[in-house]
């Protein structure tokens, strides 16, 4: 259970995290949009700005959009809904649980988000970043996390999260429980289909 919620919380910041960056990239555009130089003055600058982005203009990028502090309060906001969810578990299963199962658990989950190595982990994303995005990217990128707007949603981002969590755990709980029901019944039938097959003698052989 620890190691799934652990890769649900850092799919979902990272999907999160591809999203804010994509209502940053038409900024690029439309200035790429506008007038532009022609002939030999303009190319050194498209050149320039069309290079993948160094070591430093990503970490200027992380540095700017407060990566390391939006993870530590998005897994801070889902400290209460993930508490819920054990005592809503606890609550179905107290009479094959141990009495200290709720307190046990929230303490696992507490430690687990308390020592996440973030500053490994976004070391570990910069050359995924250059991959993926120019010079002339992560100045669009830097521009717009530096505006208010831009600032506003890296704020209101560990909330939203939250909030976007407590509202789909009931649905996910629902679509889990069906699914075993599923598998249990798959199985159910299978063993069933294998039973008559197992239990008929071999036939006699003529001498």
């Amino acid at each position: 259970m620890k190691r799934f919620m652990a890769f649900l919380l850092l799919c979902m910041a990272v999907a999160i995290s591809g999203r804010a960056q994509q209502t940053a990239a038409p900024q690029r555009t439309e200035r790429q949009a506008g007038a532009q130089p022609t002939g030999a003055q303009a190319s050194a600058p498209k050149a320039d700005a069309d290079a993948p982005a160094t070591k430093e203009e990503v970490e200027a990028y992380l540095a700017v959009t407060h990566s390391k502090e939006l993870a530590t309060k998005m897994m801070a906001a889902m400290v209460k809904p993930m508490h819920e969810m054990v005592h809503e578990q606890y609550l179905k299963n107290k009479d094959k649980l141990p009495p200290d199962f709720e307190a046990r658990m929230n303490q696992q989950m507490d430690d687990m988000l308390k020592n996440m190595p973030f500053d490994e982990m976004m070391e570990a994303m910069v050359p995924s970043y250059q991959k993926h995005f120019t010079k002339g990217d992560m100045e669009a990128l830097v521009t717009f996390y530096s505006s208010a707007t831009g600032q506003k949603i890296l704020n209101e981002m560990p909330a939203i999260v939250a909030e976007g969590m407590q509202s789909m755990m009931p649905i996910m709980q629902k679509y889990t429980s069906d699914l075993q029901k599923q598998l249990q019944q798959q199985v159910a039938e299978m063993l069933q289909q294998a039973s008559p097959q197992a239990g008929k003698k071999p036939a006699p052989t003529a001498n």
